[in-house]
């Protein structure tokens, strides 16, 4: 039996990560994936593809440069399904490569099979061809991903019901499509279809779409979500479905029906645990089959770890690369091994772009802790002008005491990308006066940043001038249109 300092069952962003850093420190390693390619879910049906597919819808369909140079610009003639997809099996393959010639490098051995624990340090695994191989190891990482829920009750079977893994398949683009799940990657497909010029119902039990981001941020995303052409049912639980001819019909616990051309199912998503093995040992899953695990992403068994979409929220490819970090440092150099960042980005995909770091308002009135907020809009900046968004805009929240950064929340044009300058002053717990006293190269929406950084100054003084109840705005607080300057 081949052993190895590590095995790790899984190659997406947590298994390929652990498995580079392990070789980095001189182990040996051997990677074992059960599907034909390489990158888990987050190269081949998840955060790659959608992200690939937003892009090529915004080109496609010419929205944002609609009334940008004064011209109506749209593409002549109905989209396809081969230029939508185009650019996004280029962006795949070429991650897949740059995984295999990372793994390579690092001379991770690789093993195409299915892989399970067959004892503490015992790995089978099955070939395609039926044939096994038990390999031994010091330690296990589990990163093996998730998949899409499936009810029962919902008709995968037929050809015009999609989950967010399959809906990467489909044959041609719906004239209508309803959306069930106003999560993250529900309003995400829900944006690039409606740019497309899809018809979209989008449906949740909630009241708000993706609900952990702030309040006022998410009431202007479904306001811009709502001038796309994007239909909101929200409270409005789906009970059951049903294929009508060349229709998908969805009925509400209202008695509501909605029918369109075809349907994503989007709610959620499962550890993938089953026949890993993980009973025997007595390594407990939730009813999701998420693997419970520690702060160093150990399970019961503390030799065998788990990381990514496996152990459940948040369920990003970003953080599951530094949980499959974090896990392999600390099985092999606990001592100098740091814990997971104490500030995590949350970047959401939808059109436009929206991200936050650190708390939102409702969080911070629930913990009792008083806040005050600062607001920029894009529409009072010059790089805002330059590339026709006007309608973004940039919120810190800060304390009113010291002036140190409690959160920040962007929605507009390169809002994933901005946000890293808020994390970065979050994690070095850093106040309203950096950003005053940075330069920022103009024009750029940066400096968004420093006008929030004067308002939110502004909004003090005011408050030292007419007090108000602790951890309550000021009236003019929810003037988004703002320039802080």
């Amino acid at each position: 039996m081949p052993h190895y300092d590590l095995i790790v069952i899984g190659s997406g962003p947590a298994g390929e990560t652990g498995a580079v850093e392990a070789a980095s420190l001189g182990r040996r390693v051997a990677l074992i994936e059960a599907r034909p390619r390489l990158g888990g879910a987050g190269v081949n049906t998840g955060t790659l593809p959608s992200k690939t597919l937003r892009e090529s819808a915004l080109y496609l369909s010419g929205l944002e440069q609609r009334g940008l140079y004064g011209v109506d610009y749209r593409v002549e003639g109905r989209i396809t399904v081969e230029q939508f997809l185009y650019r996004k099996e280029r962006v795949v393959q070429k991650q897949l490569e740059l995984i295999e010639q990372t793994l390579e490098r690092h001379a991770v051995d690789l093993l195409n099979g299915w892989g399970a624990l067959a004892g503490p340090h015992e790995v089978k695994v099955v070939k395609a061809g039926g044939s096994t191989l038990v390999l031994t190891a010091d330690y296990v990482l589990l990163a093996t991903g998730s998949h899409p829920y499936r009810p029962e009750n919902v008709p995968f079977d037929d050809t015009r019901v999609y989950d967010s893994d399959t809906i990467l398949e489909l044959k041609k683009i719906p004239a209508s499509l309803t959306i069930v799940g106003a999560g993250a990657i529900g309003s995400e497909y829900a944006c690039l279809f409606a740019a497309l010029g899809v018809e979209v119902v989008l449906i949740d039990a909630n009241a708000l779409p993706v609900a952990y981001l702030d309040d006022e941020v998410v009431e202007l995303l479904t306001r811009r979500m709502k001038r796309l052409g994007i239909e909101f049912l929200m409270q409005e639980p789906a009970e059951t479905y049903e294929v009508v001819g060349d229709r998908v019909r969805t009925r509400l616990k209202s008695g509501q029906l909605v029918e369109t051309e075809a349907l994503l199912f989007a709610s959620g998503r499962g550890g993938n645990t089953a026949d890993l093995g993980l009973e025997a040992l007595g390594i407990q899953v939730d009813r999701r089959g998420h693997v419970q695990v520690n702060e160093h992403f150990q399970t019961a068994v503390p030799h065998i770890y788990a990381a990514g979409d496996l152990i459940g929220f948040p369920a990003l490819a970003s953080t599951s690369m530094e949980q499959g970090r974090i896990a392999v440092c600390h099985a092999f150099q606990p001592e100098g091994c740091a814990d997971l960042a104490p500030v995590l980005p949350y970047g959401l995909y939808t059109i436009p772009e929206v991200s936050m770091a650190g708390e939102t308002e409702e969080g911070l009135r629930e913990k009792g802790v008083p806040y005050e907020v600062g607001r920029a809009s894009y529409a009072n900046n010059a790089r805002g002008q330059i590339v026709g968004d006007t309608e973004g805009m940039i919120k810190l929240l800060f304390s009113p005491e010291d002036r140190k950064l409690l959160g920040v929340h962007i929605i507009g044009e390169d809002a994933t990308e901005l946000v890293h300058i808020g994390q970065m002053a979050l994690y070095f717990e850093g106040t309203l006066d950096c950003f005053v006293r940075q330069v920022f190269n103009y024009p750029t929406l940066s400096v968004a940043y420093k006008h929030a950084a004067y308002d939110g100054l502004r909004r003090l003084r005011r408050r030292a001038e007419c007090p108000v109840p602790t951890g309550v705005e000021t009236p003019a607080a929810r003037d988004t249109q703002t320039s802080g300057t």
